[in-house]
């Protein structure tokens, strides 16, 4: 799932020009210098064609020609050994009829007389200009501006038209009332708290990454850099669609279209770029049908793209949106790039696969080739060596969405994508085999393994795994759909006990299960709450496959608690810890609270025909994504198996 921590940019937008605002400066200082440049040029020329002729006017003893054929002087090519480069280093010209000759006198004549011709231009043009006036230079140099910025105007033609490609089949964008009046009414709160965390944004945080709610304007953290690319209103779009806030949608969408430039130099986490802005862009483009979506989503992911130019093909977890260069997070192990980042690409390029027709890499080919400690996936792996650095797995930070895209590639392919599917099912198997465990208190918890050792201690993150759990529980091998869906509901209560045991009815971001404390957190750097998602998350996935009325009652706890305790004036804060009854605010307002942790409350709180899980699949910040459906014209569905086989 999400991290505190590109998308996190550095740099600022190219501000744009007022309208009739020239694009170049018109002061004197300025046009005194073109006036000198542009002598200064003519007397180069003129000095350059002087030496010229005295170095390189034929010599009849020395010079000869060579009489290339037709076929020289349209396909030349250069004869290279099969190793090294000739002894000599000269280049070989090929061509039918290639012969040295001696020059005639009367080529050379012909020679000498086209040079003094062009000595002579040369010196009557620049004569010219030393005789214009000021105002004659200025003009001239106002043209030459002119036709530059018309010659810019030509090639700046606009992004690249993209193939035409049938719209996957889009249901339940819309609606989702449901039948039960207290139900409707508790909904309706949580349209509520969005209409409010969205109009505090709109007015102290506008274009701004994120909110600071106290202190009333925008914010931005590492993963964003100081840039303002306004992740918050990509984040929150498809809620706001599916919450039929149209008009707040339409200020989101002219905002996109206007301002949103990714020609920035900015360095940013190509991990957290891609589940936001291009999930959420994409997400916009599938709900609304607006063209401008899915050109965003395609011009930054080429942004992206050179963040993979590694020996491995495995991407760095940073790129230069203006330069193109990579690198890593200082704090990884040894450079190596983080699994859960990597391995969080799948469901947005096989869409932008889908809808452009470019095949991108194989990522998944490469670690099936690798040896895994007891089947466990590490955490680190390094994207020049291929291979694992320190091994520490994780199904929470580090590692979680990995295995939740493993699963969903399968989904979302309309559960063709059987590799996919298998590779998660061997994960899971090893993960209940080293990683999950159960309390002295019976309560099912998942830990981290870490140097062959196991730490008896959950994240808030690796909640979301009682959702995954439940989704993937239909076509589990061996009959074992009962058996992960009971899982599923284990790690919820496990969850839910989390929350329950705080002052705040607000989970920790990490708790253990040592020394008689059990769902607790022990460290001061543990008990915050920055509005996450996951716990919430896993509530919805267990409501759809269970209808069992606890999970909808657990999520209007947490929606009450959030209200109470995170809720300011100028929008919504996280707390710096849940154990006390009078907490800190951190004073930010995370874009995966608009985009994931209001958007499954609403969910939990609407009917099943509202985003059914048979079309959509979520992508790790909860933009929902159309099942592709591989039921095309022939050349669409052999696009559409290209596009399966990213990883």
């Amino acid at each position: 799932m999400t991290t505190p921590a590109l998308l996190p940019l550095s740099g600022r937008r190219i501000p744009t020009l007022s309208p009739g605002a020239s694009s170049f400066p018109h002061h004197r200082a300025t046009l005194r210098l073109s006036e000198k440049f542009i002598l200064l040029l003519i007397l180069s020329a003129f000095i350059t064609l002087c030496f010229g002729a005295f170095f390189f006017l034929p010599d009849n003893s020395k010079h000869k020609r060579f009489d290339l054929g037709l076929e020289d002087v349209l396909i030349p090519h250069i004869d290279a050994p099969k190793e090294g480069k000739h002894a000599s280093g000269q280049v070989v010209i090929h061509g039918q009829g290639a012969t040295s000759v001696p020059c005639g006198r009367q080529e050379e004549e012909s020679l000498r007389d086209k040079i003094r011709a062009d000595h002579e231009r040369a010196l009557q043009e620049a004569k010219e200009k030393l005789r214009k006036s000021r105002e004659e230079l200025q003009a001239e140099i106002q043209t030459e501006k002119s036709k530059v910025i018309e010659d810019l105007k030509k090639k700046d033609v606009g992004p690249k038209p993209l193939p035409p490609v049938p719209m996957p089949k889009v249901v339940g964008v819309s609606d989702g009332e449901p039948a039960d009046p207290d139900v409707k009414e508790k909904r309706d709160k949580i349209r509520e708290m969005m209409k409010h965390a969205w109009d505090s944004y709109r007015q102290y945080g506008w274009g701004h990454n994120e909110l600071k709610p106290l202190a009333k304007k925008g914010h931005s953290t590492n993963i964003f850099g100081n840039s303002q690319l306004g992740a918050s209103i990509v984040d929150a779009l498809d809620t706001l669609y599916i919450m039929g806030l149209h008009e707040e949608f339409k200020d989101g969408q002219e905002w996109i279209d206007q301002n949103l430039d990714f020609s920035v130099n900015a360095e940013v986490s190509v991990f957290e770029v891609n589940i936001r802005f291009i999930g959420g862009l994409l997400a916009a483009y599938y709900l609304s049908g607006q063209e401008m979506f899915k050109q965003k989503a395609v011009q930054l992911a080429e942004k992206l793209l050179p963040a993979f130019n590694t020996p491995t093909g495995i991407p760095w977890a940073m790129v230069n949106l203006k330069s193109g260069v990579g690198r890593n997070w200082g704090w990884a192990s040894a450079g190596s790039s983080i699994l859960a980042e990597f391995g969080t690409l799948h469901m947005e390029f096989v869409h932008l696969t889908y809808l452009t027709g470019n095949p991108v890499m194989h990522i998944r080919k490469l670690l099936a080739k690798m040896d895994r400690p007891n089947g466990l996936y590490p955490n680190y792996l390094n994207p020049r060596t291929g291979r694992w650095g320190q091994h520490h797995t994780s199904v929470g930070g580090l590692g979680d969405s990995f295995y939740e895209y493993l699963l969903k590639a399968w989904l979302m392919s309309d559960k063709t994508d059987t590799e996919a599917r298998k590779t998660y099912d061997d994960a899971m198997e090893a993960i209940e085999r080293h990683l999950i465990r159960k309390s002295n208190g019976g309560l099912t918890f998942i830990g981290e393994w870490k140097n062959g050792h196991l730490e008896r201690k959950m994240g808030h993150l690796a909640c979301f795994a009682g959702g995954m759990f439940a989704l993937g529980a239909d076509g589990s091998p061996d009959d074992k759909a009962g058996h992960y869906l009971q899982l599923g509901a284990e790690i919820a209560h496990t969850c839910h006990e989390s929350y329950d045991r705080t002052v705040l009815k607000l989970g920790p971001e990490a708790f253990k299960f040592d020394s008689g404390l059990e769902a607790v957190a022990v460290r001061q750097n543990e008990k915050y709450y920055i509005l996450r998602p996951e716990v919430i998350e896993t509530y919805w996935y267990m409501w759809r496959f269970t209808h069992d009325p606890k999970y909808r009652q657990w999520g209007w706890e947490a929606a009450q608690a959030i209200d109470k305790y995170c809720r300011v004036s100028g929008g919504f804060s996280g707390v710096k810890d849940v154990y006390s009854s009078n907490p800190t605010y951190d004073d930010v307002q995370q874009s995966f609270f608009l985009a994931e942790t209001l958007k499954y409350l609403y969910l939990l709180f609407s009917s099943d025909d509202l985003m059914p899980l048979e079309s959509w699949v979520f992508n790790t910040e909860a933009h929902p994504l159309p099942v592709l459906m591989d039921d095309h014209p022939s050349n669409q569905s052999s696009l559409l198996t290209c596009a399966m086989s990213y990883f």
